[in-house]
């Protein structure tokens, strides 16, 4: 089971004081996050893809190739890349070098975003993105499996003779994750491929959930990657914990009360009641999400929204602190010991290595190879240094 935090990279109003963070302490902020979540013991790092205020992480890459330099252990992944309005071509390169720079530290998650305008902004049609998640996916796909490309499609020109570098790490692509909050048919393609299915809950009741992810599970076993119990499934969440319950109501209240995401909705307990947010006592925290399996079955990730709605970064760092050392290791011993051996872990870059019998899969035949500068084979460059 692995368990993480992700940050959506909003700059928010801390309503206590007035202030809001500038652009550059936002993203230093992310990078300190990221840091402290490997030093307390978590798992992922995720950061979300946005290209409009008030969110600063337009290049998640970018920030994640900084993050991995000043890390050694926590799987850097992202929230959402953009699969309907980024070039599949680029998301090919962009995380194939990432995934060299972190020695396979790195998985993402495809996502179409919550943005409206950002199909325009980048020449889409929201109107496709359904047919442009489906067909920029099946191309990232054949770029990260296939040296060379021939492809033709839609919403793109075609490539011929075209070779994505650098090549995925060991002849390993970097693990996918498909997150939908609403759409059966991203939960569709994600069971298509054997990919794993993240539900980013943090605003839908369980039952909706639950609804999800058993459709995925169906099809999943449908298609032949295992049982339905078997499927790679992953859940958001939130939570705010102080040592008294009484005192971590307290405290976030203002911040639920104002935040954009929450203020002028239902009430903080009522949200609480029928979301995944959980304001209380590490206790509470831990008791919830072990719940979380009764509703959707053994799942392979958990990440938590730990830095929005204005929150300082003291109050965040202070959060993991708790979220590392209190909560993390008490669910993780309760998952463990409840999962059957046959439901397996979420894939790594080692176990995908290793499903792959342990082979650097990216190295060519030299029998085979055809330099397609000069046309000449690896045999013919043999002979040419006899003769010399």
């Amino acid at each position: 089971m692995q368990f993480g935090v992700f940050t959506v990279s909003d700059i928010t109003t801390d309503p206590t004081t007035g202030r809001a963070p500038s652009e550059h302490d936002r993203i230093k902020a992310i990078v300190a996050i990221a840091k402290r979540s490997e030093e307390v013991g978590l798992d992922v790092f995720a950061l979300g893809e946005h290209h409009n205020p008030p969110f600063v992480s337009s290049s998640p890459t970018t920030t994640l190739g900084f993050i991995a330099a000043q890390t050694e252990r926590i799987i850097l992944s992202t929230a959402t890349t953009l699969i309907t309005t980024n070039d599949p071509v680029k998301i090919a390169e962009d995380y194939a070098m990432l995934q060299h720079v972190a020695d396979g530290r790195v998985d993402l998650m495809m996502g179409r975003g919550n943005t409206g305008p950002v199909y325009p902004w980048f020449g889409k049609d929201i109107r496709q993105g359904i047919e442009l998640a489906i067909e920029n996916y099946a191309l990232l796909r054949k770029l990260w499996d296939e040296d060379v490309v021939d492809w033709q499609g839609k919403f793109r020109t075609p490539l011929q003779g075209f070779t994505s570098t650098p090549r995925p790490l060991d002849g390993v692509a970097p693990f996918v994750w498909h997150g939908s909050i609403r759409s059966p048919e991203i939960a569709e393609q994600a069971a298509y491929y054997g990919d794993g299915f993240f539900h980013n809950n943090i605003f839908w009741p369980m039952s909706h959930t639950k609804q999800m992810v058993g459709y995925y599970r169906r099809r999943f076993e449908h298609y032949g990657h295992g049982s339905a119990d078997q499927a790679i499934v992953g859940l958001g969440g939130q939570v705010f914990m102080r040592a008294k319950s009484q005192d971590a109501v307290r405290e976030f209240r203002p911040y639920f009360d104002n935040a954009p995401v929450y203020g002028g909705g239902p009430s903080m307990e009522d949200f609480t009641r029928e979301t995944p947010l959980t304001v209380g006592s590490s206790q509470q925290v831990i008791d919830r999400y072990a719940g979380m399996r009764d509703a959707v079955g053994d799942y392979q990730r958990q990440l938590f929204l730990m830095d929005h709605a204005g929150l300082p970064l003291e109050t965040v760092l202070e959060q993991l602190e708790i979220l590392g050392t209190e909560v993390v290791p008490v669910l993780r011993r309760e998952f463990d010991s409840k999962r059957p051996a046959h439901v397996p872990d979420a894939p790594t870059h080692a176990s995908l290595v290793a499903a792959r019998g342990g082979a650097v899969a990216n190295e060519p035949d030299p029998a085979t190879l055809v330099d397609r500068w000069t046309g000449t084979r690896a045999e013919d460059s043999n002979v040419l240094r006899v003769a010399r």
